[in-house]
């Protein structure tokens, strides 16, 4: 993905830089929205065990309140789906991404899966460590890194966390931290319909009109690679390109005055539906 912007960030949202530069032609990445499949028809796993094939699998807990009941669940599910080769990442500390044992749970991964729960655990335990760089490594040899939930929301350079719900989105409640962005210059939000979430991706796209905000929904992923992404499962991907916003009021009004914003363009993507991030355009797979 190749996004050229020339975003501007406010200090609500300062950048952290995690590590160095990521290369825009690397991997693949598999975003998913949160509280996918995992008992039905399971499309959105059983695309990812199809794509893992006979290669290495390590699955990443950092996130989850209940690390160790969640991997046991994605094991044996992968296992059925004929994944052979699956190794469980878990730290309690930033300090544990930097042991050895720890570094060598990577060693021959191509797929790289993080799981739900507080994205702001995976940024903390990893940013900046030896596992990041290994990670990263895996992604820019042409290797797999996904996502869900709090996974997913972590992927891009900015993560959007707080100011949810169904009312009309007010200026201030709404916050953003450093994600590890492997997503250059696109915001990632989940379980995006069912949890009320426009109003916060509006508000963070027209605070960084030239970065793209892209919200999944619950059972619902993007498959991106290169400059574009296709979309799989049962519900939506929302897309807001803010490029030609001509007005917004969120740098001007007190923070419980409601959000304007003139200009905003919004695509809805359903099943197989792609897009194209460098020239914005959506367009259906043939």
């Amino acid at each position: 993905m190749a996004i050229k912007s020339k975003t501007k960030l406010t200090p609500k949202t300062k950048r952290i830089s995690h590590s160095k530069k990521i290369k825009t032609d690397s991997g693949t990445l598999f975003i998913i929205g949160g509280r996918e499949d995992k008992t039905g028809s399971m499309e959105i796993l059983k695309e990812l065990a199809r794509i893992t094939e006979d290669k290495k699998m390590v699955i990443a807990t950092l996130a989850s309140a209940i690390p160790h009941e969640i991997w046991p669940i994605y094991k044996s599910i992968f296992e059925g789906l004929g994944v052979k080769n699956i190794e469980h990442f878990y730290i309690t500390q930033h300090e544990e991404a930097r042991l050895p044992e720890n570094l060598e749970i990577f060693k021959d991964a191509h797929v790289v899966f993080f799981t739900g729960g507080d994205q702001l655990k995976i940024t903390t335990k990893i940013g900046g460590t030896q596992v990041f760089d290994r990670i990263l490594e895996i992604y820019e040899q042409g290797g797999v890194l996904v996502g869900t939930s709090a996974g997913a929301a972590m992927m891009g350079s900015t993560m959007l966390i707080g100011g949810e719900g169904s009312e009309s989105h007010k200026v201030g409640r709404w916050k953003m931290a450093p994600g590890l962005g492997f997503a250059k210059d696109i915001i990632i939000d989940q379980h995006f319909a069912q949890r009320g979430r426009i109003g916060r991706l509006l508000g963070a796209v027209s605070m960084n009109p030239g970065v793209l905000g892209i919200g999944i929904d619950e059972d619902t992923a993007i498959i991106m690679k290169d400059n574009a992404f296709k979309v799989v499962g049962t519900n939506a991907v929302y897309i807001v390109d803010g490029r030609r916003i001509t007005y917004t009021n969120i740098t001007e009004s007190s923070a419980e005055k409601t959000m304007s914003m003139h200009g905003a363009k919004l695509h809805l993507l359903a099943n197989g539906e792609c897009f194209n991030t460098e020239t914005r355009i959506p367009y259906r797979k043939i």
